[in-house]
């Protein structure tokens, strides 16, 4: 299984597009991970802009 993190919003996945944003621009040089399960109550989730549930890369290259 190889993770790709998205250029647009860091979704980790191994589709060919986004199941998040929709983009097809992928990187396979991540770094850091984090879990969202419910982005409406995180602190976190808005502080990273970030909307949907998933696995997201902190840093992505």
């Amino acid at each position: 299984m190889v993770l790709k993190a998205c250029k647009i919003c860091s979704y980790l996945s191994e589709e060919k597009k986004c199941p998040a944003c929709g983009n097809d621009e992928f990187s396979t040089k991540w770094k850091g991970e984090i879990i969202i399960a419910n982005p409406e109550k995180s602190v976190t989730a808005k502080k990273l802009g970030i909307t949907k549930s998933g696995r997201y890369a902190l840093s992505v290259s």
